[in-house]
């Protein structure tokens, strides 16, 4: 408690999202489709800032707002309402905020369960490349307990500053558009205390078939290796205490899986601060990522310390009483009050039909 760093450091691109949720299929040029809900919010990095956030960690934000509403509107939502610290963010003039409008279509697979969810999503991004790197935002990075990170093919300086000054970095990756998956890109591991990229990512760069081998793979380059698997759970190793752990994802009914990893990994580094055992560790970040994907949108979408509470206190799966008995001894006495969720617009079931719906497909 007399540690008055920061205990999340986090840096990117923010935008702002726009969900729509309930579409039966695709669309196709020509043709509109009638969506049965909608949600809006931040997006991107702020993902993994409120999601932290909301487990009640200090969270300093380095980011750009563009001068507009999309901008003006994030700001207020990361600040004034979670408490997220955006001393190191600019407002660049001129610049207009990333808008994305996600598409969340239907699932990929029946029965597709919490974690990180397989849900199928078509984005469209309004965009230009920020005016400030993460490295201008950053400079010499403040002193802080953790950083969450997403791992670039070209490195950022500001990392090694930051792990040379006693921060231990958590990291992911994403999706690499190129499937080069080159391996330079671990080289940057040794920088890092934990890794947590999905399977598909984790095989990719390790050139395995089995999320198991990866893992194995990986465990031999960072002290925490952890391979998320979407409705299959997740796995991971921790060279510090020698533990490993194996977890399976919640039967859960996804409404948008935006952002789910991003809980996943907020999550897990929350418990991982708390100095918990690494299957607990597990099983919270697939609650949590769980949780998150009956909501819309990423950020918002969130459960903090609240939303676990009350899932806690309605379960009555024996099974799941047993698995997740640990949250009797984990939760705080206050978990604060009830998180906001994404402005969402009713459902409606019965969308117009008329003159100007068929005017329009034409």
């Amino acid at each position: 408690m007399d540690d008055d760093r920061p205990d999340v450091l986090l840096t990117g691109l923010l935008f702002y999202d726009l969900v729509l949720t309930g579409l039966g299929k695709p669309p196709t040029p020509g043709e509109e489709i009638w969506t049965a809900g909608m949600g809006c919010g931040p997006g991107g990095i702020a993902n993994l800032a409120v999601a932290a956030a909301r487990f009640g960690l200090r969270t300093s934000l380095a980011t750009v707002f563009g001068d507009d509403f999309y901008g003006a509107y994030c700001r207020d939502v990361l600040c004034d309402q979670e408490g997220i610290d955006l001393s190191l963010s600019r407002t660049a003039d001129g610049w207009p905020t990333p808008v994305t409008v996600a598409l969340a279509l239907p699932h990929a697979r029946p029965g597709s369960r919490g974690g990180t969810p397989v849900t199928d999503r078509a984005l469209v991004t309004h965009g230009q490349e920020p005016p400030y790197s993460q490295d201008a935002l950053m400079g010499d990075p403040p002193e802080a307990r953790t950083a969450l990170v997403h791992l670039e093919a070209e490195p950022r300086e500001w990392l090694a500053k930051a792990a040379a000054n006693g921060t231990r970095i958590y990291a992911d990756v994403g999706w690499d558009p190129t499937q080069r998956w080159t391996t330079d890109l671990l080289d940057q591991l040794s920088l890092c205390h934990a890794f947590l990229p999905n399977e598909t990512e984790a095989m990719a760069y390790t050139r395995t078939d089995s999320a198991r081998a990866a893992l194995g793979a990986l465990s031999e380059l960072v002290p925490v290796a952890v391979v998320t698997r979407g409705g299959d759970g997740a796995m991971a190793a921790d060279q510090t205490t020698g533990e490993y752990a194996e977890v399976p994802a919640l039967d859960v009914d996804v409404l948008d899986a935006t952002g789910a990893g991003d809980v996943f990994g907020a999550s897990f580094l929350a418990a991982s601060l708390g100095g918990w055992p690494l299957a607990e560790r597990l099983r919270f970040a697939v609650l949590a990522a769980g949780l998150s994907v009956r909501h819309h949108g990423g950020a918002l979408a969130a459960p903090g310390w609240y939303g676990v509470d009350r899932w806690w206190r309605s379960l009555t799966d024996p099974d799941l009483k047993r698995a997740y008995g640990f949250l009797a001894d984990r939760l705080p006495a206050d978990v604060g009050p009830p998180v906001r969720h994404a402005p969402v617009t009713p459902p409606n079931p019965h969308p117009p039909v008329g003159p100007r719906a068929s005017a329009r497909q034409h």
